[in-house]
């Protein structure tokens, strides 16, 4: 029997692909030695070795392209991923690549082709990449949008909230309006201490709401809303607080005083209640997707959670009677009917009756008896 060879020749690793290579060369000799197998049987198994060595295992991977709306490449070059790569990875790997530009920072969507009017693919960053290319080429090209400096929602609404919080009672309890040139005697009435409790109580159930029942689809905010929405309580919050704790309030009667404190605190209430069933809808991440709101006021009015907020705020100005308090009523008004009208027809669309899908029920949209 002649003896199995053995490699003798002194080798210079020069690449990890090089050691590899002479690593299963290694072994292949090895076990044929190992197991006296006749040269005539070992030649196969040898020429396997010299085959791997020729033609080495590639790493498979995907290669990702990631491009501005301008066409101009993000990253020089692309990134090299791996099949089983999700978004999330892509992300902390152009993050890697970028500092600048840190997960929550960045808005990948799939391209369109040209003149195409339909809404981008936003990628969802729990989703393999996969799933977003047709599976016959190792490439994909990726659209990026930098979304600017981000802050947490929690963060972005306590501090709206935390204004109007704060500054309220420095014009119930501080010598403001002395500050102001008004010099006579300041008379407390009773609807300006509770329109402060009422306040108070509003904007305090806001944060803990906050931090303790919503749940977000999105993590962050742009930080450039943290100063439009700061400018528009806070300054909302003062102007109101100027008129209804003035020297010379005209308070309205008792009965009218009651009744609208009354039904601005029911709908508070109520309101509390829409957050929590609104919570059941989503995951604790955040995520669930979109459903049919149900229970409570959510079986006859889309946004209920916004009927309840208007509401409770002309029971506020029923209490309290000022221009200011209207104007702010008709400005938020108007903004969360947008929202609501825009939500309705977003549920109604999806929620269309096809395909097995349920369809949506017919309901008010924000308003009660009128829209």
């Amino acid at each position: 029997m002649v003896g199995s060879p053995t490699p003798t020749t002194q080798l210079k690793y020069t690449s990890k692909s090089t050691c590899l290579r002479t690593a299963i060369s290694t072994i292949c000799f090895k076990e044929i030695s190992k197991y006296q197998i006749p040269f005539e049987a070992s030649v196969p198994s040898f020429l396997f070795c010299l085959n791997l060595e020729q033609n080495p295992l590639k790493f498979k991977g995907m290669k990702v392209t990631v491009v501005s709306r301008s066409g101009r490449e993000v990253i020089k070059g692309g990134l090299e991923l791996s099949d089983s790569a999700t978004v999330a990875d892509l992300q902390e790997a152009i993050h890697k690549r970028t500092k600048k530009f840190y997960p929550a920072r960045q808005r990948l969507t799939l391209p369109l082709p040209p003149g195409s009017k339909e809404r981008p693919t936003v990628l969802n960053y729990k989703k393999n990449l996969k799933e977003y290319h047709d599976g016959n080429s190792d490439s994909l090209t990726i659209l990026f949008k930098d979304l600017g400096p981000q802050v947490s929602y929690r963060i972005l609404f306590f501090f709206e909230y935390l204004g109007p919080l704060v500054l309220y009672p420095l014009f119930y309890y501080f010598p403001v309006y002395q500050f102001l040139g008004y010099k006579g005697e300041h008379i407390k009435h009773p609807v300006q201490t509770y329109s402060l409790y009422y306040w108070c109580f509003h904007y305090f159930k806001r944060i803990m709401e906050t931090f303790f029942v919503h749940r977000f689809s999105h993590a962050t905010s742009p930080l450039s809303n943290v100063f439009r929405n700061c400018a528009y309580y806070w300054t909302f919050g003062s102007y109101i607080a100027y008129y209804v704790n003035h020297p010379l309030y005209t308070p309205v009667s008792d009965l009218q005083m009651k009744i609208g404190f009354g039904f601005g605190l029911v709908c508070q209430l109520a309101n509390f209640y829409c957050h929590i069933l609104l919570r059941s809808l989503r995951r604790p991440d955040g995520n669930g997707g979109y459903q049919i709101p149900s229970g409570f006021l959510f079986n006859i009015v889309t946004c209920a959670n916004y009927t309840t907020e208007i509401y409770q705020w002309l029971g506020f100005n029923i209490a309290t009677q000022t221009v200011a308090g209207y104007i702010f009523l008709v400005v938020a008004a108007s903004i969360m009917t947008n929202w609501a009208l825009a939500k309705h027809r977003r549920l109604k669309k999806l929620f269309d009756g096809k395909d097995g899908r349920p369809k949506y029920p017919r309901r008010w949209v924000i308003l009660p008896p009128v829209l």
